[in-house]
């Protein structure tokens, strides 16, 4: 019989309930070196909103979602899109 490996014992209920995950907001913005203001501002997302996402006390809606899977995967692209032309 195998030994238990006792360095990667299984999580318990107990434990996942412990754990946070973190929002796919902060992990994107993270990734960017951004401070929330300054993520929230290059964009144009209300900050109160990205705190919420963040804090994990509602989530982004599909919409939400996608826009953020843009700023990700090319984010100087979404800052010219967004800039005002006069």
């Amino acid at each position: 019989m195998e030994k238990p490996d006792t360095d990667n014992i299984p999580l318990t209920v107990s434990d996942m309930k412990r754990m946070k995950r973190t929002s796919q907001a902060k992990i994107i913005r993270r990734a960017l070196g951004f401070s929330q203001e300054e993520f929230a501002t290059r964009f144009h997302i209300p900050i109160g909103t990205l705190r919420d996402w963040e804090q994990n006390r509602c989530a982004p809606d599909q919409a939400a979602l996608a826009y953020l899977k843009v700023i990700a995967q090319e984010p100087e692209i979404v800052c010219k899109a967004l800039e005002v032309q006069h």
